[in-house]
């Protein structure tokens, strides 16, 4: 019949663009591809999260700022949100800050001149029923797997590094 080698390895690595890979690190191609995987079923899940717990109206970057805002219990300035989110728009912010204003979720006010918000009790209980729902749909799957959790935690270090390369890859390309 021949000698068809089917491996992975023959194929070349897993991307979504080939002509990206053909360069001098096909392993970030195969990273981005992952992380482009990633990011689509994560804010998937926490729209569908979201509405599980009972508020559907929200899309992921305010399930996000909603989380943000509900961190420590503690007043967030809005320039807060944006960067510990990397929110370069901060009217994105703001509008999902409006439109979870609007749900009852969050509150804000003035501290100066400084916009902050705050989470309602509402917004604490839909956090709290969101985690109830990732703890029994997500998490329990997810260590089912037997994933190392150390591992896992060193994958999210690298990817915080990773990061700033990136952004400051885009300050570089806005320059030229």
């Amino acid at each position: 019949m021949g000698d068809r080698t089917t491996s992975s390895e023959a194929l070349g690595p897993i991307v979504s663009s080939a002509h990206l890979a053909a360069g001098q690190m096909p392993s970030l191609s195969e990273f981005e591809f992952g992380l482009i995987l990633v990011s689509h079923a994560f804010h998937r899940w926490m729209v569908r999260g979201m509405a599980a717990a009972g508020i559907p109206e929200l899309s992921a970057l305010d399930v996000l700022v909603l989380h943000s805002v509900n961190h420590r219990g503690k007043v967030k300035r809005l320039a807060d949100i944006c960067l510990v989110l990397n929110v370069e728009d901060t009217h994105l912010v703001t509008y999902s800050v409006k439109k979870l204003e609007r749900l009852k979720l969050v509150k804000s006010g003035r501290q100066g001149k400084e916009k902050v918000v705050t989470v309602t009790e509402a917004g604490e209980a839909a956090c709290l029923r969101y985690r109830e729902i990732r703890e029994a749909l997500l998490v329990k799957a997810v260590k089912g797997l037997g994933f190392d959790e150390k591992a896992l935690s060193e994958i999210a270090s690298r990817m915080r590094a990773l990061s700033g390369h990136y952004d400051q890859a885009a300050r570089a390309a806005a320059s030229l």
